[in-house]
């Protein structure tokens, strides 16, 4: 089977490694975890890529390596979300007997909906509430909360929670029995006498065709009132969808989609919007300029290592009133001098964060002025 990653997935001198065409005796150096001086997240990552060796030794001794590397190793590796989804899933299987390093893989925001759908049938009790309680998963990805019912070690409270939080949430599994007493618990009626509603299929669809549209035809002109009626019937009709469903279109949608979701009451319908694999720097650096943003999605933000390697989005954080102050303070002073002074002088900026910037210019200023007083 051909690897999901390329060779540029691991840093430059880590390569050579795992190059197929690299001589045998340095892709077995790197397959026995014996490069010196690589990190964590970088050594499985290299682990998994040599698992898919031409030359079986070279597979083998990269998978062995990477079910019995020290805890200290890989539960740095398994706790970093800078880590593959697709190494994850891999290590779900290489850590099957082992409950500390897959209750960090379930836990981990990087890991695959599918892997943790995988693992809900199978896991032990506590790890099965640890499935549980990943919310925002449950309705994303409806399989987990089917494996999870499907699972015998959880305990029948913890499946029924599951249910009865999906449930009132809109999601509806005619094929799950216990999702569907869930619903004559919660609502008082079968579910299939449920009306019909729009789903995330539906509105995407009609987006997808109005877009496609605008892109032939771009509109020159002030929309006329049935094009804004269109628009408004649109945003009225995500608005009236239930939370599953939302949350699936702010998985799944466009931009345009997005958008409007990131303005929902409901923090996890947020939340599936921030973390939707479409989401572009361009939507992050927007908001990370916001004012009305949720909290919980500026936290996605400033707290996603990825996100923070943009200047523009860091020093837009800074700037954002809604930006705790120490997490604030602590960007301010990874900023340029020129960047430092603007806010300095920018009265839109909280006023700690203003002073804290004119402090670290006078002592800058001191500093370079002292040596040369010294010399007089």
């Amino acid at each position: 089977m051909a690897c999901p990653l390329t060779l540029d997935t691991l840093p430059k001198p880590l390569q050579k490694h795992a190059d197929p065409g690299a001589p045998a005796p340095l892709r077995m150096m790197g397959a026995k975890g014996l490069v010196p001086a690589t990190a964590p997240v970088d050594l499985v990552t290299l682990l998994f890529l040599l698992g898919f060796d031409p030359d079986e030794q070279v597979g083998a001794t990269a998978t062995r390596t990477a079910e019995t590397l020290p805890d200290k190793i890989s539960g740095v590796a398994l706790r970093s979300d800078a880590l593959r989804g697709e190494v994850l899933d891999w290590l779900a299987d290489r850590f099957a007997g082992k409950e500390s390093a897959l209750e960090l893989i379930l836990l981990n925001s990087a890991t695959l909906d599918v892997t943790v759908a995988r693992l809900a049938a199978v896991v032990s009790q506590p790890l099965g509430e640890i499935v549980r309680q990943n919310e925002l998963r449950l309705l994303r990805h409806d399989d987990i909360v089917r494996q999870l019912c499907r699972n015998p070690n959880v305990l029948a409270s913890t499946v029924d929670a599951a249910c009865e939080f999906c449930v009132r949430n809109g999601l509806a599994l005619p094929d799950v029995p216990q999702l569907a007493a869930a619903h004559r618990r919660v609502h008082g009626v079968d579910p299939s006498a449920k009306p019909e509603e729009d789903t995330a299929e539906k509105i995407m669809a009609e987006y997808a065709a109005e877009l496609a549209a605008e892109e032939v035809q771009p509109v020159l002109h002030a929309e006329t009132p049935e094009e804004e009626q269109r628009r408004l019937t649109i945003s009225q009709r995500i608005g009236k969808m239930s939370v599953s469903e939302k949350i699936k279109l702010a998985t799944l949608g466009n931009k345009e989609a997005r958008t409007l979701l990131l303005r929902d009451n409901n923090k996890l319908v947020c939340m599936a919007a921030v973390t939707s694999p479409r989401v572009t720097d361009g939507e992050i650096m927007t908001l990370a300029n916001s004012r009305t943003v949720n909290s919980e999605v500026l936290r996605h933000i400033y707290t996603h290592r990825e996100y923070l390697k943009i200047y523009a989005i860091k020093t837009a954080l800074v700037k954002n009133p809604k930006v705790p102050l120490p997490t604030a303070l602590k960007f301010l002073l990874t900023l340029h001098e020129k960047d430092i002074k603007d806010i300095a002088r920018d009265r839109n900026v909280p006023q700690t964060i203003q002073a804290q910037a004119k402090a670290w210019l006078m002592k800058k200023d001191a500093a370079t002025k002292g040596p040369m007083t010294g010399k007089r």
